[in-house]
C-alpha cells in the first residue's frame, strides 16, 4: 500500500532534505523513524527538495509498505522516533498512482524577512534579516511583473539541473507588518535558488537602487549576473503542495501568523 505523510522541519539543523552519506538530513531522519514503525526499511519520495537551511511547513512525501498501520500509528509512532526539529503532521493511505512529486500541480513557498537595525536574537535561524529599511510598495509592483509563464534563467542557480528554465508563476503576494515582511509565491515548479534570487532582487527595489520595471528587464535578458544576490536560506519555507482534489491531501495548518 502507498502512504502519504505531511512533514514540517526546521532546516537550519540539516545539510539538505535529500539523503546524503555522512551528513544529517531530514530525509534520513524520516526514513529511520518510519522504518522503526513499519519494522522494515522505508524509502520516501518527496514533493520537493529543499536546500541546506531551508524550512518546510507543508512538505509531502510518500512511501510504500506492506504493514497495516492506522494514520494515528504512523503519525505518533514516527514522531516518537524523530528529533525535535522534524515532525510528521498527518498520514493517510493514498492510491498507488499517487506520487508526491509528479502528482503535484503546484507548490507555494513563503519567504520571511526581519527588517530591523538589529539582528533578531531568538528567531535568527527562522528568518532572513536586513538592517536597512525597505519600501514595500515598489517591491509589490516589481513582484507582480513576475506573474505568468516566463524563462527564469536570470533567477536560476548555476548548478540547477532542471531541463527547462521556464516556469509558470500563478500568484505572488508581498506584505509587511511592522518589522516583518513576507513573500508568498506559487508556481507549477521552481528552479534552484529561484525564490532566493527573486527576493535578493526585490530587496534592491525596496532599497531604491532599482525601479520596479527593472524586474522585467532582468527577466527578458535571461542573465543571472543582472539579478540581485541570492538571499539567505533561513527565510525560506516550503509552505504548501497542491494536488488534484481526488487525492484528498490535507492542507497544512498555519503554525503562526507569519509561518
Amino acid at each position: 500500500m502507498r502512504i502519504a505523510i505531511g512533514i514540517e522541519y526546521k532546516g537550519s539543523g540539516f545539510k539538505d532534505r535529500k539523503s546524503q552519506d555522512g551528513v544529517r538530513t531530514a530525509q534520513d531522519c524520516i526514513e529511520k523513524a518510519l522504518s522503526l514503525v513499519a519494522d522494515h526499511p522505508i524509502r520516501v519520495v518527496a514533493a520537493g527538495r529543499t536546500d541546506t537551511g531551508v524550512h518546510a511547513t507543508g512538505q509531502v512525501v510518500h512511501f510504500d509498505t506492506e504493514r497495516s498501520r492506522s494514520s494515528y500509528s504512523w503519525t505518533r509512532g514516527a514522531n516518537s522516533h524523530l528529533p525535535n526539529d522534524v515532525r510528521v503532521l498527518w498520514a493517510k493511505q493514498v492510491p498507488s498512482g499517487f506520487h508526491a512529486r509528479f502528482s503535484a500541480a503546484a507548490r507555494s513557498y513563503r519567504y520571511i524577512l526581519h527588517v530591523s537595525s538589529s539582528r533578531p536574537a531568538i528567531l535568527g535561524e527562522l528568518c532572513a534579516w536586513v538592517y536597512y529599511d525597505l519600501n514595500v510598495k515598489p517591491m509589490q509592483k516589481a513582484a507582480q511583473l513576475l506573474v505568468g509563464e516566463h524563462d527564469f534563467s536570470s533567477f536560476r542557480a548555476a548548478g540547477c539541473q532542471a531541463k527547462t528554465p521556464c516556469r509558470k508563476v500563478t500568484d505572488i503576494d508581498l506584505n509587511r507588518a511592522g518589522c516583518w515582511l513576507w513573500l508568498d509565491i506559487t508556481a507549477d515548479a521552481f528552479l534552484q535558488h529561484m525564490i532566493r534570487n527573486i527576493v535578493g532582487s526585490l530587496i534592491l527595489v525596496g532599497r531604491g537602487e532599482r525601479r520596479p520595471e527593472w524586474m522585467t528587464q532582468v527577466l527578458e535578458r535571461r542573465d543571472r549576473t543582472l539579478a540581485g544576490a541570492t538571499a539567505s536560506p533561513a527565510g525560506l519555507y516550503l509552505s504548501k503542495v497542491f494536488y488534484p482534489p481526488a487525492f484528498d491531501i490535507p492542507a497544512p495548518a498555519s503554525r503562526a501568523r507569519f509561518w
